[in-house]
């Protein structure tokens, strides 16, 4: 039990967007065993969690998830308990139901892919970067609504904006674009392949170079992500990453500046030279 709490409060002080489905399954393994024997604030973060699923999912999806849990007969029970129903919000987790999404499933982001496929009539090649690249390597679960292919889409999927509007509508992703001058030198003999249906190949930007490519990103959204991702992430691989690929983006100097004020607020240290 003890991990599964551990999880769970790893959750709860991470500031990050959290992931409904994911809550919910450390809620329930964190409330697998007595109640009684959590200290006071595990059982206030779980009652807190609890609210923001509430919240998020409605009363209804919400009652429906709980009646089935197999957790259930703990979870009433700290759901249904006074003192924690009594207890002031202040000293509880206010910030979860602010943050609580329903994170992109990466099924749903392969499926977009093989339907793309079948409206493809020569080979076709996609790499994809930023955030959608983080999730699909495991390291970044929230939600989006864009997918991020390096410099611009090929020409024979511009040519049908009806089926691309079709996708977007239907997927809730649509495919954008970014320039790849904003990634490490390099990034292009690192790239991994995720998927080849029919004459559409798709490949995916190496994690470390999509953390380099936000860590010279002035946009706040960007720096959740790396506080997000660097746990996950092997430091002496981004301090050589960092170290010997960045020179084309030092010389931005806003750029720059940016990534100093980013490896600093993420690590306390300056940026490797």
């Amino acid at each position: 039990m003890a991990s599964a709490v551990d999880e769970l409060w790893a959750v709860a002080r991470n500031g990050a967007p959290v992931d409904a489905a994911a809550l919910a399954r450390a809620v329930e393994e964190a409330g697998d065993g007595p109640i009684e024997s959590l200290d006071y604030r595990t059982r206030l973060l779980i009652r807190d969690s609890l609210l923001a699923l509430r919240s998020h999912w409605g009363p209804d999806h919400f009652g429906s998830w709980l009646g089935g849990s197999p957790r259930r007969g703990a979870l009433q029970q700290l759901w249904e308990s006074d003192s924690m129903r009594a207890a002031p919000s202040d000293e509880g987790f206010p910030t979860l139901t602010r943050r609580i999404v329903d994170a992109i499933n990466t099924t749903t982001v392969m499926q977009l892919f093989r339907e793309l496929s079948t409206h493809v009539t020569q080979p076709t090649r996609l790499v994809i970067g930023g955030s959608i690249a983080m999730m699909l390597a495991g390291h970044l679960s929230r939600n989006t609504d864009d997918i991020d292919i390096v410099d611009e889409l090929p020409a024979n999927l511009r040519i049908q904006p009806e089926l691309l509007e079709n996708l977007a509508s239907r997927y809730g992703l649509r495919l954008a674009h970014f320039q790849s001058h904003y990634l490490p030198t390099g990034w292009e003999q690192r790239i991994r392949s995720i998927d080849a249906s029919g004459k559409l190949s798709v490949f995916a930007i190496d994690p470390y170079d999509v953390f380099v490519g936000k860590l010279f990103s002035v946009r706040e959204k960007d720096r959740d992500d790396l506080r997000a991702v660097a746990p996950r992430l092997d430091r002496e691989i981004l301090i050589e990453r960092v170290q010997r690929s960045t020179a084309d983006l030092r010389g931005e100097r806003r750029l720059a500046d940016a990534a100093r004020q980013n490896w600093f607020i993420l690590f306390g240290e300056r940026l490797p030279e």
